[in-house]
């Protein structure tokens, strides 16, 4: 048999040794996301919602707040295939630099010119983005942002979003009583660049 009969031969069967790693490859591409863990809501969601409560959180009407560490959070909500959930509001809210809610629990100490809470819609994409500060803590809390995703008049998530480095997690009760895994879904890094401090948080859905 002449070389050039047996070079087809030779690539059709490495196309069929090659075809089950191919599959395999495949396979673990589609295998199903972790979702996002679920925590306690805590007691300071707003009792009643503030009428500015946009993506940005240093802007109340006129007023700028200026304490804490300004930050970019950002992320994408998707089903566990990976998919965006379209039409999913994302709500965020904490508490100011000194550790105050607005909240008439926390005594309606907090600093006025800081929104406290903040909700958006995706994008087609499953984007959101807020403008906040980076977490501060308060008694007996690690620093944290508390977290609602919404589609409709459907709750389908509530959690909170943790410092990575931050050495109060290790004393958290909360953070405490996650497994290392789904720790590790919910605490990222604040990490500075160009444009201030940037923390990237995907949310992922086990929708029913």
């Amino acid at each position: 048999m002449t070389l050039s009969r047996q070079l087809p031969r030779r690539a059709l069967l490495a196309a069929l040794v090659a075809m089950p790693a191919l599959r395999l490859g495949a396979l673990a591409q589609a295998a199903p996301r972790r979702p996002t863990p679920s925590q306690t809501e805590g007691p300071f969601y707003p009792v009643q919602l503030p009428s500015d409560r946009d993506h940005d959180l240093l802007r109340t009407g006129t007023r700028q707040y200026t304490g804490g560490q300004p930050a970019w959070l950002e992320g994408e909500v998707v089903d566990v295939e990976g998919r965006p959930v379209t039409g999913a509001a994302v709500e965020i809210w904490q508490c100011d630099e000194a550790g105050h809610y607005h909240h008439p629990g926390d005594g309606g100490r907090a600093n006025p010119a800081f929104q406290g809470f903040g909700r958006v819609e995706v994008d087609r994409q499953g984007l959101y983005r807020f403008r906040t500060i980076r977490p501060a803590p308060y008694s007996g809390r690690t620093p944290h942002i508390h977290v609602k995703v919404r589609l409709g008049s459907r709750e389908l998530l509530t959690t909170q979003l943790y410092v990575e480095g931050e050495p109060r997690n290790a004393r958290d009760f909360l953070w405490q009583r996650l497994a290392p895994a789904d720790r590790a879904l919910v605490t990222v890094p604040f990490a500075s660049t160009s444009d201030g401090l940037r923390a990237h948080f995907p949310i992922t859905l086990a929708l029913a």
